[in-house]
């Protein structure tokens, strides 16, 4: 029983030198819902990415709906069900996803909202601009420009999600009070496509149109090619999003294609951040909102150059990121090849265990068979447990065998040893029952010391006295157990054991099967 203990242990450390080498498993999987697909987003998404350089071991699994709410809920589920430690999510409507988020935070997920708000309070913290304040802003520079009076096309965003509710309130309140009056309220989603298609089937008189407000820069972009496309005199057009970049809207503001934009920060890195405060349990604002400010003409070249920088930097890091990666590809390489000659040796390193266990199974068998022999056990063929052969008595003759095979004593002394093993039984089996029998008992009944008496015995049987004497009193038990009908206390006490529990334990180890198995 001790070899395949020692055995299994071994193979596990095997094992765990394997598994140790080749682990690349992450330390936080991250999934990412996006509501949409669209250059503030892939903005977002990017810069996630990046901040993932700085923290080792994220791994980031984005989803994109397509502005599809049921979608969405899909998605969500799917990322948690692939083992997700925490959820970073973008709701396409206010209500339309928050069964969803639900499900995920009572998994114990932790759940991160970000950009548009949620009906649920199932969640562990939220990010986002003030987009009220965004749409009052917007409106006040509105009423500056137009000099408080004047007719406004307004094209909403995607209906029933939070951004463009408040966007919306804020930017009406600030017309509120003023000659500015939004004549033309339009439906839109956020996209360039539909913002277009809305303001080109729209009936109303599109020259008396002094200002649009797209609720986001893309809006703003699409309207403009339906007044250019119809042929109207064209008006002022404001957004929000203020990206960086050739599409984004400073560069609109900067060639005066958008009167003015708003900045709407993405900051993917500081979700990322917190992401990560949130999984390393370091403390954290449950309500974040994210600074933002205004592009006009005035300040448009000088934000340019400034998120032309951040662009610079960025893509000066992704190219640095390429780089290391071609690194880290070599290294895995090189990491293959250390590992494959770790596992040879491993191997090696378990043929040689096995070996050793083999060979010395071998020898710790034999002293059995001598030891058992010593008081001629022999079990019916009935009662041999399969589990366990190599407790079974050897015959007679094969024990012969066995003595033929031995050497020729070297000296006069080792030829007197068999007869000094007789006298040792006759010793022990005069007192098998006394529980109180010690090695110096059976020393001064022997005439020797007790050193010298453990010395003899262990040499003949390779076991020391006081194993050759719980040997004996459990194969008198054994048989006393056969052909007796006393119960197990009986036989525990007549055979020399204080306790019958302890005997019980002695016996399984043993012979593999328990007393009361034994006799049943």
């Amino acid at each position: 029983m001790r070899t395949y203990t020692k055995t299994t242990l071994l193979l596990g450390l095997v094992l765990l030198l394997l598994t140790g080498c080749n682990s690349n498993e992450p330390k936080y999987v991250i999934g990412v819902s996006q509501c949409s697909e669209d250059i503030w987003r892939s903005w977002q998404n990017r810069e996630m990415k990046m901040e993932t350089n700085f923290h080792e071991g994220v791994e980031l699994r984005f989803a994109t709906a397509h502005d599809n709410s049921e979608r969405q809920k899909q998605q969500i589920d799917s990322l948690v069900e692939s083992g997700i430690d925490l959820l970073i999510v973008a709701p396409n409507q206010r209500s339309s996803v928050s069964q969803a988020i639900d499900r995920a935070y009572d998994k114990g997920i932790p759940v991160i909202v970000f950009e548009r708000k949620t009906d649920t309070q199932k969640y562990t913290a939220f990010v986002s601009a003030d987009n009220y304040e965004m749409g009052r802003l917007m409106g006040e520079y509105v009423v500056s420009r137009l000099g408080g009076k004047g007719l406004v096309m307004e094209i909403h965003g995607l209906k029933g999600s939070s951004p463009a509710e408040e966007r919306h309130n804020g930017f009406a309140g600030a017309l509120k009070d003023t000659d500015i009056k939004i004549v033309a309220d339009l439906q839109g989603d956020w996209t360039e496509e539909m913002a277009y298609q809305v303001v080109k089937d729209y009936q109303g008189d599109l020259n008396s149109i002094d200002l649009v407000f797209g609720q986001n820069d893309r809006s703003a972009i699409g309207a403009r090619k339906a007044f250019e496309e119809r042929g109207a005199k064209l008006p002022l057009f404001c957004g929000i999003d203020g990206l960086p970049g050739e599409d984004g809207g400073i560069r609109q503001v900067r060639d005066s294609l958008l009167e003015a934009s708003y900045i709407y920060p993405t900051r993917g890195d500081q979700l990322l951040k917190l992401a990560i405060d949130i999984l390393d349990g370091k403390p954290y604002q449950k309500e974040i909102l994210l600074t933002s400010a205004i592009v006009t003409r005035d300040n448009a070249k000088v934000l340019e150059l400034e998120s032309n920088e951040v662009l610079r930097q960025a893509t000066n890091l992704e190219a640095l990121q390429e780089q290391a990666s071609g690194y880290l590809q070599q290294l895995a390489t090189q990491r293959t090849i250390t590992l494959l000659a770790l596992i040879l040796l491993a191997l090696l390193l378990l043929v040689m265990v096995l070996f050793y266990l083999y060979h010395r199974s071998k020898v710790s068998a034999q002293r059995e068979r001598v030891v058992n022999n010593l008081w001629n056990l022999e079990i019916p063929a009935d009662q041999k447990q399969e589990s366990q052969p190599e407790k079974v008595e050897e015959t007679k003759e094969a024990t012969l065998e066995d003595s033929a095979d031995e050497k020729e004593p070297e000296s006069a002394e080792d030829e007197k040893e068999p007869l000094f093993i007789v006298h040792f039984k006759k010793v022990v089996e005069a007192r098998l029952a006394d529980s109180d029998l010690s090695v110096d008992d059976l020393a001064a009944a022997m005439n020797l010391s007790r050193v010298q008496l453990y010395r003899k015995v262990k040499s003949i049987s390779g076991s020391s006295p006081i194993e050759l004497l719980r040997t004996a009193r459990l194969n008198r038990g054994y048989q006393l157990l056969l052909t007796t009908g006393k119960n197990v206390s009986e036989v525990a006490y007549d055979v020399g054991f204080t306790a019958p529990s302890y005997f019980t334990k002695c016996f399984k180890e043993e012979f593999g099967v328990s007393p009361s198995d034994l006799q049943r």
